[in-house]
Order: structure tokens, then sequence, then C-alpha cells
């Protein structure tokens, strides 16, 4: 089913926690809101619920019919909590059918609904435990299933892997796209977590203080961040940003920072500022490498650098370093010799994959 968010705002006594927020999320779709602590993601899903009143001028519309003014139960919704909420005192095949013993569906067909759900999701042997007794990822596959019985039009799940260590983190990110996959349901998921966002999304929604930052695939809000925040929230480690001004060297197009002239001749700009223009250029750290290889030379520049820490990730270094007065990272490869703490080394910055902010704005050029 779709969903349709339109002028959403809601405030705390003086405080705005979501401002004029307008979505459009279609069916079947995986919407992931990413942003940091107290962005107003939560309110949001709480919004989406019934659980939130919202601010006089918001709509919030299902499959096109408007559900502002209905209760939870009636917007037939249905929500993971963080916590996972589950009760105590019930077995997990309690906890799993409650819902469907209130709303006073038949014995045989709750049967028949439990069986069809605890095999999906391979809970068949948990039936008879009571939560104290169940794991991280057990109570979250029980969590889902006492959503999923009600065959709800949307799923929205609030940081529903927040308390799993890194390893069940990874395997239930593949259980719940398989899960969307066989379900084919819209799902709205809250969460801080890149790794997340970017491994389960179709489409990922960044909000910061409140206000929509961007809308987009996962490829777009990674590659074609539309602000500086954008670019610097997503990715790790996040994006390296070098200050500078627009130039033109030997008739093509540079950003010239400490007396360097960056290569930037291929950038799509979105509109046309002026040479001289004070701009943020911005690399990602997998496009600042130790060679240059094969490289195109015509986009990519080898600058000095002292290096001032380095992180064993296994698969590649990153290797933190100063040029001048800014702090670069550049991710290289294993096999590529370590640079030592202190030493002067030279690395090469690829501005292929570049992006290019106005220092004034913070907004993409």
């Amino acid at each position: 089913m779709s969903l349709s968010v339109k002028n959403l705002s809601k405030q705390f006594d003086s405080k705005y926690v979501l401002r004029d927020i307008n979505l459009e999320i279609k069916a079947g779709e995986f919407l992931i809101l990413l942003g940091p602590s107290g962005c107003g993601k939560s309110t949001f899903l709480n919004c989406v619920a019934g659980l939130e009143s919202i601010e006089k001028e918001g709509k919030i519309f299902i499959n096109n019919q408007n559900v502002t003014e209905k209760a939870p139960k009636d917007r037939n919704i249905a929500m993971v909590f963080q916590s996972y909420a589950l009760y105590p005192t019930m077995t997990v095949r309690k906890n799993i059918t409650f819902g469907l013993f209130c709303r006073g569906v038949p014995k045989a067909k709750i049967e028949q609904i439990l069986n069809k759900t605890v095999e999906m999701l391979q809970i068949n042997d948990l039936l008879d435990r009571k939560p104290a007794l169940l794991s991280g990822g057990q109570r979250q596959r029980v969590a889902i299933a006492r959503a999923m019985v009600h065959e709800p039009d949307i799923f929205l799940l609030d940081e529903p892997m927040s308390n799993l260590d890194a390893k069940l983190r990874a395997e239930m990110r593949i259980e719940l796209k398989n899960l969307h996959r066989r379900l084919n349901s819209t799902i709205v998921f809250v969460t801080h977590d890149q790794v997340e966002a970017m491994t389960l999304a179709t489409k990922i929604v960044v909000l910061n203080e409140g206000v929509l930052q961007q809308v987009g695939t996962p490829d777009d809000v990674y590659r074609i961040p539309v602000n500086r925040f954008v670019a610097e929230f997503i990715g790790s480690p996040g994006m390296n940003f070098i200050y500078g001004e627009l130039v033109k060297s030997d008739q093509k197009i540079c950003v010239q920072a400490q007396g360097v002239n960056f290569p930037v001749s291929g950038y799509e700009f979105q509109n046309s500022p002026e040479e001289g223009h004070p701009v943020i250029l911005g690399v990602r750290p997998e496009n600042v490498h130790a060679t240059l290889g094969d490289r195109n030379q015509s986009t990519t520049l080898g600058i000095d650098v002292r290096v001032t820490n380095l992180e064993n990730l296994g698969s590649d270094v990153c290797v933190f370093c100063d040029f001048h007065e800014t702090k670069l990272i550049g991710r290289f490869l294993k096999n590529t010799e370590k640079p030592v703490y202190g030493e002067q080394i030279c690395i090469w910055v690829d501005c292929s994959d570049c992006s290019i902010f106005s220092q004034s704005t913070e907004k993409r050029l």
C-alpha cells in the first residue's frame, strides 16, 4: 500500500520536532528514515501510526485514503518497537496471536495464520518459550511475527536492530531483505545506522533537526548529496572537505586550495557559478589513493601530506593525514605498503566522482 505524507509538522511545547514534511512512498517500497539522534525519525513514525497528533495542516494518506483523524487500530498499520515490547508473561505463541484473539478471529483461522508466519520466520521451535528465554534475534523475529499476523498495509519499524550485536545485525539485515521480497510489503524503517540504510533501502530519506534534507535511492544519496550535511552524514568514514575557490587553469575548471589546483573539469554543475566562487570540494575516502595506478590523470592529482593516524580495517587501511590545515582520510588497499605515523607521503586524489558545495549555503553546486 502507498503512503503519502503532506505538510506534516509536529511540535512539543514551542519546539518544532518535524517541519513541513512532504513524502510519497510507493507500494512495496522499503523506505529508510536516516538521521542523527533527535532529528525526528521516531516522531515521524509515531505520527504515521497515529500515536502522536500532528499540526492542523498536516495530512496522512494510506492508499489514497485520508487516515489523519483515524485511531491507530483503524489504520491497518503494524509497528515493531526498538524494545520489541513483548508481553513477558506470555509464551511466544500467545504473544503472536494475542491481538487476533482480541479481534475475535476464529481459532482455526488463528492457527492457520500462526503456522504460516512462524514457518516463514523459522521460529517454529520457540512457540512455548517466554521472551526472557529468547536471544535478541529471536525476540526480533517474534515481534515481526506479531506484526505480520495482522496482514497490515504498512510495516513501521523503529530501530528494531539497535539491541543486537554486529554479527546478528548482519544476519538480520539479510533476513529482513528476503522477507521484504517475499511479502512485497511497504516498509518504513527508522535507523541511524548507515549500513542498514544502504543495504536495505529502496529509498532513503535523510532528516536533520526535523527538516527533510534529501530523498533518493541509496546510490543517489551517497554519490550526489544535495548539501554538506548529507555528504558528511552518509558514508563511513565521512567525506573529505577541502575549502577553496573555483578557478580556470589551461581552460579547465579547478578548485584551488592551498595553492594547489584540483581538476574538476568533468563535474556537472547544477548552475554556473562564477570564477572565484568560494566552494567546498568533497571527495570520498575511497577516492584518495596511495598510488596513481592506471587512473585518469586529467582528474587525479598528487599532493604531499603528513600521516597523523592509521586504522587497520582488515580489507583496507584508513589513513588519516594533514594537507596543510585540512584533515583528509584515504582508504588504501591492504596490499598497499602501509605508511608510518608522522611520515610525509604523496597521496592521489581522484576528483572524477567529487561533490562541490557553496561555502555560503553549503548546498550542492
